[in-house]
């Protein structure tokens, strides 16, 4: 098994970070992808709350996966009085899954929320993806809602 550290991601990461983000989001254009990231990398982006993208990155400078979290002033399930760690994305690539590798991100963003003042963390995954449902819940987070979105344009 490859030795991977887990580190804030820098600009030099962008390449590599925008071809694991298509991934991720594949419904999203490179176009759209660049613009966030760049923003994210430049130090902003998601409102005026912190945030962090955490990379895990091989010997050889390879990264293998990525979260991003930040803070949001509530999410379901969670104590509205106080700010929540929220994960925005999460991926490991396919080769380096069911290796701990998403629990190492997942644990450090944990941290990193805990050092925000948190005392929980929420996230969220589309209904039919259940293998990330089964990542979330092997790593304790806990089922609070399941919901269909609706929009209108007016």
């Amino acid at each position: 098994m490859e030795h991977f550290s887990i580190r804030p991601a820098h600009r030099g990461d962008r390449e590599q970070l925008i071809s694991l983000r298509l991934a991720l989001w594949p419904d999203c254009g490179i176009e759209e992808q660049t613009r966030e990231l760049d923003l994210l990398l430049a130090g902003k982006g998601y409102g005026p709350a912190p945030f962090v993208i955490l990379v895990a990155e091989d010997a050889r400078g390879g990264i293998a996966g990525f979260i991003d979290a930040g803070l949001r002033s509530h999410a379901d399930g969670c104590d509205p009085e106080i700010p929540v760690g929220y994960v925005e994305g999460w991926y490991v690539v396919p080769g380096e899954r069911r290796r701990r590798l998403g629990a190492r991100l997942m644990a450090a963003a944990e941290q990193w929320a805990r050092n925000q003042g948190c005392r929980e963390m929420a996230s969220d995954t589309w209904l039919d993806n259940v293998s990330s449902q089964r990542a979330h819940e092997a790593l304790g987070f806990e089922e609070v809602d399941r919901c269909v979105n609706y929009r209108k344009a007016l």
